[in-house]
């Protein structure tokens, strides 16, 4: 990704290199060797150049202080530990009041509605539940951006550790009589392995009918509010996890207004029934920020990002 960046200071450097470059005086052969030693000293100087921008490029990469936050700092454990701390509080408030919903539309019926349904928490996967910030390293290290084949390959791996907290408040969950579902925006080819990876990690994953929503795995499971409907016709849900806005409410690649307006809609379910966990690395926040025109190149991606900042003076 970063190489992008070098090809017009790379043409500069090189029409610099050609101009230091005099022709000879004649066509002895001393005068030819010289000229020939002059131009590759020129060109070793340039590959040296090249490789220090490339090398400066990358230690800039975008994802790099994201991803270190989310492996090493004791403030992201922290702040995992404390939703899931928070959500076990709520969990247990939710069982004791029949007429509790985290999913809007549910919460709108009567409570004789939906009160003598099985209880269930509806947990995405990625970065609320699985830690894939090994991925996000090996995308830094090699120099490259997300894509699904990548994505894909990582998955069946199926070696995602249990983001903090995550395992004993499922296990939590689960002991209380609460079905666990994962509503993930994985693909259906991918099922297979996001069940195993869980399973191997000790998340419970019981199927009444399905534990694992994946992304098309039914007609119209594109969206994540169709497969919450299916969980809403089936269980009075009590909780809803994520760390993006559309494991809650959709559609959430919209604007930044059109967001803002849509989190203020549902503030009371902000901190009781929905639970938000970190993630500074990626998440339609990030595509919010240049109109989600994935066509632009990094560089323009990042100029928009840049836009975006406001000091205390462009606020007032």
């Amino acid at each position: 990704m970063c190489h992008k960046y070098l090809a017009s200071g790379l043409i500069v450097l090189l029409m610099v290199g050609c101009g230091t470059s005099r022709p000879p005086t004649g066509d002895s052969p001393t005068a030819l060797r010289q000229q020939a030693d002059s131009l590759a000293r020129a060109a070793d100087s340039l590959k040296a150049e090249a490789e220090r921008w490339k090398t400066e490029a990358q230690l800039r990469n975008p994802l790099l202080d994201a991803t270190l936050w989310t492996q090493t700092a004791v403030e992201y454990d922290g702040v995992t530990r404390s939703a899931y701390q928070l959500a076990e509080e709520m969990l247990t408030r939710a069982l004791a009041d029949s007429s509790w919903s985290a999913d809007p539309e549910q919460a709108d019926r009567p409570p004789s509605q939906y009160r003598d349904k099985p209880p269930a928490v509806v947990l995405d996967v990625d970065e609320t539940v699985l830690d894939n910030s090994p991925y996000q390293a090996r995308l830094i290290r090699q120099d490259a951006s997300y894509d699904s084949e990548s994505w894909a390959a990582w998955t069946r791996e199926r070696t995602a550790d249990p983001v903090p907290g995550a395992r004993a408040f499922t296990q939590r969950a689960d002991s209380m009589g609460v079905q666990v579902i994962y509503l993930t925006n994985r693909d259906a080819s991918l099922e297979d392995a996001t069940r195993d990876n869980l399973e191997q990690l000790g998340f419970p994953v019981r199927d009444a009918p399905d534990a694992v929503l994946t992304q098309g795995e039914r007609s119209g499971w594109e969206p994540k509010a169709p497969r919450r409907a299916w969980v809403a016709d089936r269980y009075r849900t009590l909780l809803l996890m994520g760390d993006n806005l559309g494991d809650f409410v959709e559609p959430a690649d919209t604007s930044l207004t059109a967001r803002r307006q849509m989190a203020d809609r549902y503030d009371r379910f902000w901190g009781t029934r929905w639970i938000v966990l970190p993630n500074p690395q990626y998440g339609s926040w990030e595509g919010a920020l240049f109109d989600y025109d994935y066509s632009l190149s990094p560089l323009d991606q990042l100029r928009q990002k840049r836009s975006r900042l406001e000091t205390k003076q462009d606020r007032d």
